[in-house]
């Protein structure tokens, strides 16, 4: 990805005014959605609105985030949606009812097209893995394009998957921490951003925290929303705090100093800390400035 998105808010594409009010939520990037939020006989008139969309908020910010969810491959629409959206200021395609590693290859060759055509470069695909097969799939799915950026967890109550597996839904999300874990580890694997899916119940904000905080100790890294009411909190719960940032700074110090005396092991606040816990605290002091846009 562009960078670690903490928080990926919808928009229905053919709403603009919902998507400038999501500029202003603070959300990392914003997804303008032409699939489930937009009825068959708008389609068109959506693919005209997203464009512009991108195109006003890229100029409102040019930091934010922005894709487009487009129709499934099997709509036999996605290559329309891909034309009228792939201008300049896109940054994502939010690629549906992906099952196999062919399937993002069958994305990749329509890309190809409109990148040369729109002038545009350098687009990843976020992945949600929605179906039995995309999850018995997913390994290969996350290596099957340098495009593909992240893959969703799937979550979500009354979504496709809930459907296929039949889950009973909890707000602890047991029911689905095995289909998590298996994307988790094939974005860790791969090198993905790995995303956990949708908070649906939008006036339980309580809720809403406590399974990101859980999401974020299972080791997801941000969380889709569909309100702008939620986006505050999974900033804040996907945000490295202060003390964490101190904490794993001292450590590389520590085991440096340490290792330029030629030690390999030390205690730091109380910690046995070797070349293991110095490798996890550069790494997630790498994504805290990535998530912080780069500064320390």
């Amino acid at each position: 990805m562009p960078r670690p998105y903490r928080s990926i808010l919808f928009v229905p594409g053919h709403k603009p005014d919902w998507a400038d009010k999501a500029l202003r939520s603070g959300a990392d990037a914003i997804i303008l959605d032409l699939e489930d939020a937009v009825p068959d006989d708008l389609k068109d008139e959506a693919r005209a609105a997203v464009a512009a969309s991108i195109a006003r908020l890229r100029a409102a910010d040019p930091d934010v985030g922005l894709g487009v969810r487009v129709n499934g491959l099997a709509t036999r629409q996605t290559g329309a949606d891909l034309e009228a959206v792939v201008v300049p200021g896109l940054d994502v395609v939010f690629a549906p009812k992906i099952e196999q590693a062919t399937d993002v290859l069958r994305y990749d060759a329509l890309l190809d097209h409109f990148e040369l055509r729109g002038g545009v470069g350098g687009l990843r695909y976020i992945v949600p893995v929605e179906t039995i097969r995309a999850i018995h799939n997913v390994r290969e799915i996350a290596h099957a394009s340098p495009r593909v950026g992240a893959l969703i967890g799937p979550t979500a109550e009354h979504a496709d998957i809930a459907r296929e597996v039949g889950f009973e839904w909890t707000p602890e999300g047991h029911e689905t921490l095995y289909l998590r874990s298996r994307v988790l580890l094939a974005c860790r694997e791969a090198g993905l951003h790995p995303l956990t899916g949708l908070w649906e119940r939008v006036d339980d904000l309580d809720g809403l925290r406590e399974f990101a905080v859980a999401g974020r100790r299972l080791g997801f890294r941000g969380m889709i929303a569909i309100h702008p009411a939620h986006i505050a909190t999974l900033n804040e719960v996907f945000s490295p705090a202060a003390e964490e940032i101190a904490f794993y700074q001292g450590m590389v110090e520590a085991y440096e100093a340490a290792a330029r005396a030629g030690d390999g092991a030390l205690r730091y606040r109380g910690l046995h800390v070797d070349r293991a816990h110095y490798d996890k605290a550069v790494e997630w002091l790498a994504v805290a400035r990535a998530v912080n846009g780069g500064a320390d």
